[in-house]
């Protein structure tokens, strides 16, 4: 009967997550008239407002590793983990300056991705297409990780009605069926559906577990300081050395990465104007409080459910839920968990398949022979702008699989890949920021500096290096990165570029406050678009 309870409220909402998805688009679609093009799909023809995007990338940070790997890593070492905490905080600071930069960036020139900034800023269409498949890399373990996130809920929450294997193809198949047909505006919307249930379910279970195990927080509080003092301190406890100086060192490599990251720079473009992600990263860090639950939760665990070992720590939380709470209740717990798997993993997806639609697939001419201005930059419009949303779509499903098959044959490739995938995407800081406010960085600097990057945190991190002098791998690689950039600029060859500064940097005048340029540059995107 419980099984049959919370597996009936599980179905009900993935239907009606599809059904949101679909709502989304054709709703955009009455009110346009048209078809939607790439930019529509991709960046929600960058109408999104605040509360939208405020849910959208708010999601970001409520993954499946929220109810999982928080509870875990609270549950195994403690402090060390609120480096979740300290990253997002200070990225969504950087978020403030940083996302207007770029949005306006890709609105003046109709741009929809990184690859796409990347590829128009030195002027090298290779070079777009070389950044998505290493994007690529580094994105395809989150696939992989947040279908493996909502198997291990879906089967927890099922009482083992559902198997893990059938857990992962529903996260695939419905995370696919709406990412495919809405873009990132059904995404949108179903964040908005995910952020109602979590914070109702984390809100809940931060009152209600300490009251029901340990007559509340004062009892919890003082046993924890008594008996684990040493998951309060760092390095935590068992963590491997992840001391002050490794929390420091990842927080800042971490906060400068996450607003590069292409699922961050998708929230930004799908924005309506600059003044929207102001008021967004302002609002943001209130949302990262709950992420405070199921980290103290997890330390909860270790009284309740003592004992865990390996990847049965990360259900401590879950543990917890099935053993004390109603079907019903385990039911809503375990969708808010599998909608915080549903939606990140539909950006991840679209991500990579807007990438490779635009600067892979739809930069090759025979491909999109008939399409005209398919190099064009138009931003997703007119006959290209078609061609490349299919290829895009096509790619999403591609993509989706292949972390589905690997998930079942082969979890361990992503799983190593995993290791590198935020440090991997911190090396393309120099390319994509300094060069969009440092003209004299030239092609072969940025190239260089990402080689020798991303080479040595491949090195130091596969190699067991990480921490290196007990700071993240990350840093020091992206120290080498801009070192062997600024010196290839000074002392490399420069080659002549001709384009005028608000053709190549992102200036000033490319966000004002209220969205309208200040000294007559022009915001809206070409004609064609």
């Amino acid at each position: 009967m419980n099984a049959a309870v919370s597996t009936g409220i599980f179905g009900a909402f993935m239907v009606l997550t599809v059904v949101l998805g679909l709502l989304a688009v054709r709703r955009k679609g009455a009110e346009k008239g048209r078809p939607a093009g790439l930019s529509e799909w991709s960046v929600g023809g960058r109408s999104l407002g605040t509360v939208f995007i405020w849910v959208l990338m708010a999601g970001e940070s409520y993954t499946s590793f929220s109810y999982l790997g928080a509870a875990g890593w609270g549950y195994n070492s403690g402090a060390p983990v609120l480096y979740v905490l300290a990253y997002m905080s200070c990225g969504y600071a950087l978020g403030y300056v940083v996302g207007p930069m770029l949005w306006a960036y890709a609105r003046r020139h109709g741009l929809v991705g990184i690859t796409d900034m990347i590829a128009h800023r030195y002027r090298a269409p290779w070079l777009g297409a070389a950044v998505a498949l290493l994007a690529t890399v580094c994105l395809l373990p989150y696939i992989q990780l947040q279908i493996t996130g909502m198997g291990v809920v879906v089967s927890t929450i099922s009482y083992g009605a559902i198997s893990i294997d059938w857990a992962y193809f529903l996260g695939f198949a419905v995370t696919t069926g709406f990412v495919v047909i809405s873009g990132l505006r059904g995404s949108a919307w179903v964040s908005v559906l995910k952020d109602v249930l979590v914070i109702g379910t984390l809100g809940f279970l931060a009152v209600y577990v300490p009251l029901h195990y340990f007559d509340g927080y004062g009892p919890f509080l003082d046993r924890l300081v008594a008996e684990k003092p040493q998951w309060l301190t760092f390095p935590g406890h068992d963590s491997g050395g992840l001391g002050q100086v490794w929390f420091v060192t990842t927080t800042l490599v971490n906060s400068l990465t996450v607003v590069i990251f292409p699922t961050t720079v998708a929230g930004y473009l799908g924005a309506r104007n600059a003044e929207a992600l102001r008021r967004n990263a302002l609002y943001l860090p209130f949302y990262n409080v709950l992420l405070f639950v199921p980290m103290l939760l997890g330390m909860a665990a270790l009284f309740v459910v003592p004992g865990l070992t390996g990847a049965d720590s990360d259900l401590a939380l879950f543990k917890m839920v099935v053993d004390s709470l109603p079907a019903w209740a385990v039911g809503l717990v375990g969708v808010a968990a599998a909608l915080s798997s549903i939606v990140p993993m539909a950006v991840f997806m679209l991500v990579i398949g807007t990438m490779w639609g635009r600067s892979v697939l739809g930069a090759i001419p025979r491909l999109n022979k008939g399409a005209a201005g398919a190099a064009s930059g138009d931003g997703g419009g007119g006959a290209a702008g078609g061609r490349q949303k299919l290829w895009s779509q096509l790619v999403v499903v591609v993509a989706g699989a292949l972390a589905l098959l690997l998930t079942y044959t082969a979890p361990d490739t992503l799983v190593r890949l995993s290791l590198i995938s935020y440090e991997g995407m911190a090396q393309l800081v120099p390319m994509m920021l300094l060069g969009l406010v440092w003209r004299r960085l030239t092609l072969h600097a940025a190239v260089s500096g990402l080689v020798a990057g991303f080479t040595l945190v491949c090195v130091l991190v596969f190699g067991g290096h990480d921490p290196v002098w007990g700071m993240n791998a990350g840093i020091v690689s992206l120290a080498v990165n801009v070192v062997v950039a600024l010196a290839v600029t000074w002392l490399g060859p420069r080659a002549a570029d001709e384009r005028p500064d608000a053709e190549v940097l992102a200036l000033d005048d490319e966000f004002p406050r209220d969205g309208v340029p200040s000294r007559g540059g022009r915001l809206s995107p070409p004609a064609s678009s």
